[in-house]
């Protein structure tokens, strides 16, 4: 059954805004949320909270709606060690509904942060290595690692869930490094706004790795954040879109040493209202938006995180509750 969720915005919010904007969301019926973690925003007109600080407070604040980071990496500014210890921290706080997402990062936040930032073959090897000791930890076990890149010395976690097992999924953003997520994670994590076609290469990618780690990979969560925005206001959206977001629509923000927002914003200063508008829903019609999203649970996608750039965003949240997600809900079934 599709899960529908929220998906926060850091980039673009305060702390305190956006844990107002996690309790409405669950009053109006999401069912789960995904939040940035960055060191630097997207555009100097954003923001940058300390996502695990802000985590804590969600679910200290909250009660049924599932929690975890979109996407973190766990390569350079995180120990894996650290991140173990947050991820079980969280559990514990928010038991039966935390998850854990991961990737191999952007130099905005690395290179920001720590002065460095490897190229993708070793970026990609580090985050291997962090996830089995990630997992080698959250068994609860005493852990002495000596990897290629990490180390600890009689490691353990003293607070940990009882008898619960934390979901890994790995991001991919393209087909070619999907087979990694099938290969080392318990789902995939991917972004919306590409054609339906990479997507199935995507899927492919991802089974095959999956197979070859001995997994049933139609058992295994793919989950896509996608852009919808319920309003009319077209202009509006474009606009803010281009404030806080237009940077993310240029490959080369993942690719290259951008590390800097000033760099960012520079970076996509070419994206245009056209492109913009076809990367999301951008619609006041709820049929409009339910079937739009539906596309996306014909591909196959299993966890669907809806990310709007309106500035009031509980009354998004509380309308797309209210006049959305009771026609997925009904497709769902």
């Amino acid at each position: 059954m599709t899960v529908f969720g929220y998906k926060a915005a850091p980039e673009q919010f305060g702390p305190r805004e956006m844990l107002d904007q996690v309790i409405v969301a669950e009053e109006a019926g999401f069912e789960s949320v995904d939040v940035s973690d960055h060191f630097h925003p997207w555009a100097e007109a954003g923001q940058a909270a300390f996502v695990w600080t802000w985590l804590g407070a969600a679910a200290a604040r909250t009660s049924r709606i599932g929690l975890g980071p979109g996407v973190t990496s766990p390569i350079l500014r995180y120990h894996p060690a650290v991140l173990a210890q947050a991820t079980a921290t969280l559990a514990v706080l928010a038991p039966g509904r935390t998850w854990f997402a991961v990737g191999t990062g952007e130099a905005l936040n690395d290179m920001a942060a720590m002065g460095a930032w490897p190229d993708h073959e070793e970026r990609q090897d580090r985050m291997a290595e962090a996830i089995e000791l990630i997992r080698a930890l959250w068994t609860g076990e005493k852990v002495s690692w000596e990897g290629e890149y990490y180390e600890t010395r009689g490691a353990r976690l003293y607070t940990r869930p009882a008898n619960e097992q934390i979901p890994l999924y790995v991001s991919s953003m393209v087909p070619e490094s999907a087979s990694f997520a099938g290969q080392y994670g318990d789902g995939l994590f991917t972004t919306g706004g590409k054609q339906p076609e990479v997507y199935k290469e995507m899927f492919e990618a991802f089974d095959a790795g999956a197979r070859a780690a001995g997994k049933e990979p139609k058992k295994l969560p793919r989950l896509i954040e996608l852009n919808v925005n319920y309003t009319d206001d077209r202009a509006g959206v474009v606009a803010l879109y281009k404030k806080y977001w237009a940077a993310t629509m240029i490959p080369a923000l993942f690719t290259e040493s951008i590390y800097t927002p000033e760099q960012a914003e520079k970076n996509g200063e070419p994206v245009g209202a056209e492109a913009i508008e076809a990367k999301m829903c951008l619609s006041a019609n709820a049929r409009e938006q339910a079937e739009w999203v539906h596309e996306y649970v014909r591909m196959g996608f299993t966890h669907i995180f809806f990310h709007s750039v309106q500035e009031d965003q509980q009354a998004f949240l509380r309308s797309y509750g209210a006049d959305v997600l009771p026609l997925l809900r009904k497709k769902r079934k």
